[in-house]
């Protein structure tokens, strides 16, 4: 068999997945609209400039962690700065052996 033929049945695969799919997408849309269910709003994407709930509770969880206290998030800002990748590769390379 040919890279050819190989990457035809790969893309051939990747069309009966894609109307399997399809079709299970219907199905749910047919099922939501016998329920009458309204279809769930997608959460608008948080902008860039700002914290997410998520990124929120984990920065609130490593506080409390190494605190060992609950304390009190007054204000998070996203610094955009290479110092934390220039820390980290000072490390990694201060952890090798030299010979």
């Amino acid at each position: 068999m040919s890279e050819q033929d190989k990457l035809l049945a790969v893309i051939d695969e990747l069309r009966a997945e894609v109307r399997g799919l399809a079709a299970r997408v219907a199905e749910l849309e047919a099922r939501q609209a016998q329920t009458g269910a309204p279809a769930p709003a997608a959460a608008p994407p948080a902008p860039a400039d700002t914290v997410s709930e998520e990124e929120m509770l984990a920065i609130s969880a490593a506080i409390a962690a190494f605190l060992g206290v609950r304390a009190k998030i007054r204000q998070v800002r996203l610094v955009h700065s290479a110092t934390w990748a220039q820390v980290g590769r000072v490390h990694i390379q201060a952890s090798h052996r030299v010979h």
